[in-house]
């Protein structure tokens, strides 16, 4: 289940022609070059997003409805019986790579880790497409659905329908609707004190875009970008077989910080990180230092930095890396000490070499404001 990243080595990155492309389509504009940002660092920041919400009106929520806007979680649960509950989420998101086919792939497999990150197991996806349509081929958009659905092919889920709108920017992902048993749902707000906190994916894809978009990124750094963006979070099945991992959520577009807080907040508790344990990319420390950062994330810091304790020893490029939005990123996983083990096992058979205990769950805060993540050089 681990995707062949040949092509992107073959390759120079930057460029349009991806494998199978028609003659003529390298001719287009780089797929990157017609947005403002790309990946999950299109999120909106989480200070905004907070403001938007508190204007929705809240409605009535029905018992069935097991998982729903309160703690931010990564899927809608919805019972069905009692032995299973729908999950359901959409994610889409504007290009972080110049190949068709590669960014079809990313934005499939961003879009399936929230069913995994919930405990559950996709079964249907519905694409969303916006394309400028006056701009590029029916061969690149192609390219764009084709990997897309490759990804979910590999794992026997059809991508049934969907919706296609011509847009100004490339927008592309997926609806995707996956099953759990209700008493094994995984949410991101059940940490427990004493905890453990295990990472499954090393940061530093929100660096590595922001190189390739300057043309700094060689063909070994997109080789790399490619594998982790494209490596399915199937662990999250097994995880919800071990009822002491207590919570699930994966990394994306907030940043570790960002999404680490979320645990934080949903168990009204304290995390520790420890910086020297939490794994990067090969060359995305070098990258960050150069300055190659995502806007997404100073706007991350802007939203959340207060609450987070940093270390005086962290430096302005750990504080990025921090905050850095991952597309595509990795499960955090809070787990009682005796699992840890069990754990990281999983994460080793799937192929998650990279995969560390990187902090603890301290305790319980006394009042919401009191949340705290404590981050350690």
């Amino acid at each position: 289940m681990h995707p062949d990243p040949s092509s992107a080595v073959a390759k120079a990155p930057g460029s349009v022609q991806g494998r199978g492309d028609p003659a003529g389509v390298a001719r287009e504009p780089p797929l990157t070059s017609l947005s403002h940002g790309g990946g999950c660092g299109c999120k909106i920041a989480p200070g905004v997003l907070g403001d938007l919400l508190r204007g929705v009106p809240r409605m009535p929520v029905p018992e069935p409805l097991l998982v729903g806007i309160e703690t931010s979680d990564d899927a809608a649960v919805y019972r069905l019986n009692a032995t299973q509950a729908l999950v359901a989420t959409t994610d889409f998101f504007m290009p972080i790579v110049d190949d068709p086919y590669d960014f079809g792939r990313i934005a499939a497999s961003n879009a399936l880790s929230d069913v995994y990150a919930m405990g559950g197991r996709p079964i249907m996806a519905l694409a969303l497409v916006g394309m400028p349509i006056q701009v590029l081929s029916t061969g690149t958009i192609g390219r764009v659905l084709e990997g897309g659905a490759s990804v979910c092919q590999r794992i026997g889920v059809p991508v049934a329908g969907g919706h296609t709108i011509d847009s100004v920017e490339a927008i592309y992902g997926l609806v995707v609707l996956g099953l759990v048993h209700p008493e094994k749902l995984k949410r991101n707000c059940d940490a427990r004190e004493g905890d453990l906190l295990v990472l499954g994916k090393p940061l530093g894809v929100g660096v590595l875009s922001a190189a390739l978009r300057k043309g700094e990124l060689g063909p070994e750094g997109y080789a790399r970008m490619l594998e982790t963006t494209t490596r399915l979070n199937t662990p999250g099945l097994q995880f919800a077989e071990i009822p002491e991992v207590h919570a699930l959520t994966d990394v994306t577009g907030f940043g570790l910080a960002g999404h680490a807080l979320e645990l934080a907040r949903g168990a009204s508790c304290t995390i520790e990180i420890d910086w020297r344990a939490v794994p990067l990319l090969p060359g995305a420390q070098e990258l960050a230092a150069r300055g190659f950062v995502t806007g997404a994330s100073g706007r991350n810091w802007a939203g959340y930095g207060s609450q987070v304790a940093l270390a005086d020893a962290m430096s302005t490029v750990d504080r990025a890396l921090l905050t850095d939005p991952q597309t595509s990123g990795g499960l955090l996983v809070s787990c009682a000490p005796p699992e840890v083990d069990r754990v990281l096992s999983v994460f080793r058979k799937e192929g998650f070499a990279d995969a560390a205990v990187i902090g603890k769950v301290l305790g319980k805060a006394q009042v919401p404001e009191a949340v705290k993540l404590i981050v350690h050089a």
